[in-house]
């Protein structure tokens, strides 16, 4: 079982759970933070004491305060462990279901496995350390079909930006003044209107609203 455990957690009663539930699976080292940035100073100072952490729990999500931070959230966190270290397992912690959040995470940074928390939180993330800690991949049923080849479609963060949008009832060009506000790009009429006509045929919807509600049925927004 893994041995020296780095914790990236806000949330004291969850950072509890956490620790109590590796404690029950024998790792002895655990170290717990509530910021990124903390997180990365542990995971540095690991490495230069050469006894680097073999496994990073991480949520997604952290709530900002007064203190200024390098690493908003997991993903910035995850992005730059895993590059300075590959070989580091991850389990990513969170309240995030969106299937396309999951495979990106997977695709992109080569987590090993994501676990959503809830009532069942907590054993599913039991479960999911003895599946890393044996080199196998682990889900969350309720995202377990973020691999499945059927869900393997071309579609990125603009895209479910867009479709976010256009679930919420916004007209193209609403839809085109929201995205110039939050500095998104492209935001033009014609661009949005583009790349809508091309999820359409992807998913072979029949109209927006039939866009939307495929695209829900698939867990991407």
């Amino acid at each position: 079982m893994f041995n020296k455990v780095l914790v990236s957690e806000d949330m004291d009663d969850i950072n509890k759970g956490i620790y109590n539930t590796l404690v029950e699976l024998g790792c002895e080292d655990i170290v717990q933070v509530q910021y990124c940035d903390d997180a990365y100073l542990k995971f540095k100072k690991g490495m230069l004491d050469k006894a680097p952490f073999e496994l990073l729990i991480t949520d997604l999500s952290f709530k900002s305060d007064h203190r200024k931070q390098r690493f908003a959230n997991g993903d910035d966190l995850v992005k730059v462990l895993k590059k300075e270290s590959p070989n580091l397992k991850v389990i990513v912690y969170s309240v995030e279901d969106r299937l396309q959040k999951v495979r990106s995470l997977i695709k992109e940074y080569q987590i090993n496995a994501y676990v959503c928390k809830g009532r069942k939180g907590l054993t599913e993330l039991s479960k999911a350390i003895h599946s890393v800690y044996k080199n196998k991949i682990y889900l969350s049923p309720v995202v377990s079909n973020a691999l499945s080849p059927k869900n393997d479609l071309e579609i990125n963060d603009y895209d479910i930006e867009l479709l976010k949008q256009l679930s919420l009832g916004l007209s193209q060009e609403e839809i085109s003044q929201y995205l110039k506000k939050k500095n998104i790009s492209p935001s033009s009429l014609s661009s949005i209107e583009k790349r809508l006509n091309k999820l359409r045929d992807q998913f072979k919807a029949n109209n927006a609203i039939h866009l939307v509600a495929i695209v829900k049925d698939f867990g991407l927004i």
